[in-house]
């Protein structure tokens, strides 16, 4: 029996979507909530906020003081965590079964009133601030791509800003900002919560009623659409990095809406395992093994990673090269392969093997409890169904050499960003 087949979905009176997807193979439970809020929801003037809110969210709450989130997951057995993405924030448990009840007392506190104190606040500031400092200002390539092309591919601040935060829009951050923050989106009808694992429905229900139940309702806030129009010329943009060894550039194109226009947006995420998956791919070949122009590279359909946003997304091909290879000729030979998987479909051969390892590896994926769990609360909130985390696999694997060299064809030169990073110093 798939997932799917298991699924229950409902919502209670203050407008929480609920899905449980009951697995009694292991006596384990994963408890998620997505909220429909992400960094593209953030206001001018506090680029950072949402993923300094989820960071919030474990601080306390009106009931339990600091780090008690903390103690009563790890005092069970379980494991816990937060992320933020370009539209839905996500929390998550993994217990024992046992502490199903646990997992559901916290996360209905905190839906109900986190702790959102100067203090708590500042303190957090300065987390946030050391995070990007590690991953970001002190890491070579640090932003690359994910911070440093979007503002070269878009223009609206929701799609361009740099979702990570500027020191300053984080210090001036402000306890009536996040308290706005919480009120405007943090409502249980603007939130997902998923239940996976060992428990059953009846009892999972009564549960989730009793802790979730008196949630107080609030209106659901209006999403606006981030819809721009692409590029009508190639973009271009130079970024210096003091810690990069070799020259970098990375190539954006827009995607297929995943949400309206799912089979083109596989189509592109094939594409993409043709050109990069493996030593055999095509630019692994051309660009790494044959012309040796380049020591590394990548491609991906989602900036994030895919169904990680609604529209728009972002195609990614991204290279690391010698300062002797101009940028240029890593350009030619990227649009030549383009051109012919255009002109040319791939093999049947070549197809199946890039449809064959995305559909074992989203099956070793969800077969994970806290993948499945995570997957189902997402698909639910984004594309408003759960089922596509047993529709996925197969529908990957249908996906056909002609769409492939189609979504290769959309990749167009005049219709991209280009973004080149230099090293301190360093010319191309």
């Amino acid at each position: 029996m798939t997932v799917s087949e298991k699924l229950h979905r409902y919502a209670l009176p203050n407008g929480l979507r609920v899905v449980l997807a009951p697995d009694p193979t292991a006596p384990v439970v994963g408890v998620s909530v997505h909220y429909d809020v992400g960094f593209r929801s953030e206001p001018e003037g506090r680029t950072g906020f949402a993923h300094l809110f989820e960071h919030l969210m474990f601080q306390g709450s009106e009931s339990l003081e600091k780090l008690a989130h903390f103690r009563h997951v790890q005092s069970s057995g379980g494991t816990f965590n937060g992320s933020t993405h370009p539209d839905y924030t996500d929390y998550f448990e993994v217990l024992p079964s046992a502490a199903l009840e646990r997992a559901l007392f916290l996360e209905a506190d905190r839906m109900r009133a986190p702790k959102l104190t100067e203090e708590n606040l500042r303190n957090q500031i300065d987390v946030v601030k050391e995070e990007i400092r590690l991953n970001v200002l002190n890491r070579p390539y640090g932003g690359f791509p994910w911070i440093l092309l979007p503002p070269v591919l878009y223009k609206t601040f929701p799609n361009a800003h740099n979702g990570y935060g500027g020191f300053e829009d984080l210090e001036d951050a402000t306890v009536a900002d996040c308290a706005s923050f919480f009120d405007t989106y943090y409502a249980p009808s603007n939130a997902v919560l998923t239940v996976a694992g060992d428990f059953t429905v009846d009892e999972a229900k009564a549960l989730v009623e009793k802790h979730f139940g008196d949630v107080p309702a609030r209106p659901r806030p209006d999403r606006p659409s981030f819809a721009e129009p692409p590029p009508s010329a190639e973009l271009r943009a130079e970024h210096p990095d003091p810690l990069a060894p070799l020259p970098a550039v990375a190539l954006g194109y827009r995607v297929p809406d995943p949400v309206t226009e799912i089979d083109g947006y596989l189509a592109h995420l094939v594409l993409a395992g043709i050109l990069t998956d493996g030593d055999g791919s095509r630019l692994q070949q051309r660009l790494v093994y044959g012309d040796r122009l380049v020591t590394d590279v990548n491609a991906g359909c989602g900036l994030f990673g895919p169904f990680e946003a609604r529209d728009p997304d972002t195609f990614t091909i991204t290279a690391i090269h010698s300062p002797d290879v101009a940028v240029d000729r890593v350009l030619a030979a990227v649009d030549e392969e383009l051109d012919r998987l255009a002109s040319a479909p791939p093999e049947a051969e070549e197809l199946a093997k890039v449809t064959a390892r995305w559909k074992a590896s989203l099956h070793k994926e969800h077969d994970r409890l806290v993948s499945r769990t995570l997957a189902l609360g997402s698909f639910e909130l984004m594309f408003g169904d759960p089922t596509m985390i047993d529709a996925l696999p197969e529908r990957i694997a249908r996906v056909s050499a002609e769409a492939v060299s189609s979504a290769a064809k959309s990749l167009r030169p005049d219709s991209r960003a280009v973004l080149t990073v230099t090293p301190a110093g360093g010319d191309q």
